[in-house]
């Protein structure tokens, strides 16, 4: 796993301490390699223990294995930024950037953060996932900026195979359709980074129902976190330029594929007469020619 991304997604549930540590390092990630202990702690206004314990509170034993497992990570990624012409991994575009550089870092930065996110995918979350869905009397998925795209992919898919799925475009629909909702049903978010208020409520009134409750996002440990009784993470660093807003949209869309996928094998005949039938809804004799095919 990223210590990167890992750092990018546990910064926001860190302490004040431990958080000018992170922003340290996310500036620049060479600083672990070039700096003492003592450096770093200087560099983030805190001191040598609270170093330690941010280190620990990232999965690691201390500042020597932090050190280890970013020089691993960074050879790894010089390697692959080498194929392109400057990826500037986790930088911004920068206004004098070609248009070559920007497709190059945008590629760099969304290859990356799907091969980390599907690489520690929790498969027993996932299962567990796709079992609710599978059997929920209703499904809500609800989503904000680029999480309601998202949300709006998973419910056409669903939809697609025949299950009562809802997509809602706005807040009080939201927490309305949540409120309503019971055991039998599943509430899915979509959350890059789990603070978004309506987010936050959104799963509590479900929970509060009774419903299972299902978070995507890239930080596990956020507010939005506390009520999601399932958890499955993204692996994206953002960006001041947004540019981890991109590559968190095209990861959860990953994760999205994962659970429609798994979702339709499971009870496979039907899911393939729906595909059918809708499919021929569309484009069969009495289809209006002028609207999109599915």
């Amino acid at each position: 796993m990223s210590i990167q991304s890992v750092i990018h997604a546990k910064r926001a549930s860190l302490t004040p301490a431990a958080m000018r540590v992170a922003d340290v390092i996310i500036a620049d990630p060479s600083v672990v390699l070039t700096h003492t202990v003592t450096e770093l702690a200087r560099l983030g206004s805190t001191s040598d223990p609270s170093v330690v314990r941010f280190c620990r509170s990232i999965g690691l034993t201390g500042y020597a294995q932090l050190r280890l497992a970013m020089a691993t990570e960074l050879g790894r990624e010089g390697a692959a930024a080498a194929e392109a012409r400057d990826p500037g991994f986790g930088d911004d575009i920068s206004p004098g950037a070609s248009l070559a550089d920007m497709v190059d870092r945008i590629r760099f930065s969304e290859v990356l953060g799907l091969e980390e996110t599907t690489k520690n995918l929790d498969l027993t979350v996932l299962e567990r996932a796709v079992g609710l869905i599978a059997a929920a009397r209703r499904i809500n998925v609800y989503g904000v900026g680029a999480g309601a795209v998202v949300a709006e992919d998973l419910r056409y898919k669903l939809f697609r195979i025949g299950l009562n799925v809802s997509a809602f475009g706005n807040a009080d629909n939201a927490l309305m359709g949540a409120s309503l909702m019971t055991a039998a049903d599943v509430a899915v978010v979509f959350s890059h980074g789990g603070k978004t208020a309506s987010v936050v409520e959104f799963l509590r009134l479900a929970r509060a129902a009774g419903a299972p409750t299902l978070l995507v996002t890239n930080a596990p440990e956020s507010p939005a976190g506390a009520d999601a009784a399932l958890c499955l993470a993204t692996m994206v660093r953002e960006t001041a330029f947004r540019a981890g807003a991109m590559a968190s949209r095209i990861s959860q869309l990953a994760v999205v594929d994962c659970l429609f996928v798994a979702v339709a094998q499971r009870q496979y005949d039907r899911s393939v007469a729906a595909l059918g039938a809708t499919h021929q809804a569309v484009t069969g004799p009495g289809a209006d020619t002028g609207t999109s095919r599915a």
